[in-house]
């Protein structure tokens, strides 16, 4: 059973069709939308800031989602794939973005919708993500648009996908 913790009298809320693995950590003033999974490892910490999530928002293995102490709360929008080994702290994240393998995403970044954020990619502080946009490197820059097949064939496929795979878990 995953670690679900209240925290200062706020206890995490979702909606249907959700899935947590049994080491999966979500503690305090979490929101989460209809079928969301948080994977194996990954850890949503909201003690000192709220973290939104909306729907179908998949938090891979490992991944940390966190905020900053009155500062920068942590907003996911729908259709969202947050990577193995991410860290989303303290940003806003509009609706079909997938975060990449171990990237970081720091306070008061904003990553428009249909945006692909690279694997191993750091957004520096305050970094804004036009719509339709992938950024990838040290800090990370905007290296090109997202086509229509980037959009089917990895955003929306993913998510899809691990849809799926919290079904398989599922029992």
């Amino acid at each position: 059973m995953a670690l679900i913790k209240k925290l200062n009298d706020i206890e995490p809320k979702w909606g249907e069709n959700c899935y947590f693995s049994e080491n999966a950590t979500v503690i305090g003033d979490v929101m989460m939308g209809d079928d969301c999974s948080v994977w194996f490892n990954s850890v949503i910490r909201g003690d000192v800031n709220y973290i939104k999530l909306g729907n179908k928002v998949n938090v891979q293995d490992g991944a940390v989602i966190h905020a900053t102490y009155q500062t920068a709360p942590t907003n996911i929008g729908n259709n969202v794939s947050i990577g193995h080994n991410a860290l989303v702290h303290g940003c806003t994240i509009h609706d079909n973005v997938l975060i990449g393998m171990g990237s970081i995403v720091m306070d008061n970044c904003v990553i428009e919708s249909n945006s692909i954020i690279a694997a191993g990619a750091i957004l520096t502080e305050g970094t804004h993500v036009e719509s339709g946009s992938i950024y990838a490197g040290i800090p990370a820059k905007k290296i090109k648009e997202v086509s229509p097949e980037l959009l089917d064939g990895q955003i929306n496929r993913i998510a899809n996908n691990y849809l799926k795979y919290s079904s398989w878990y599922k029992h």
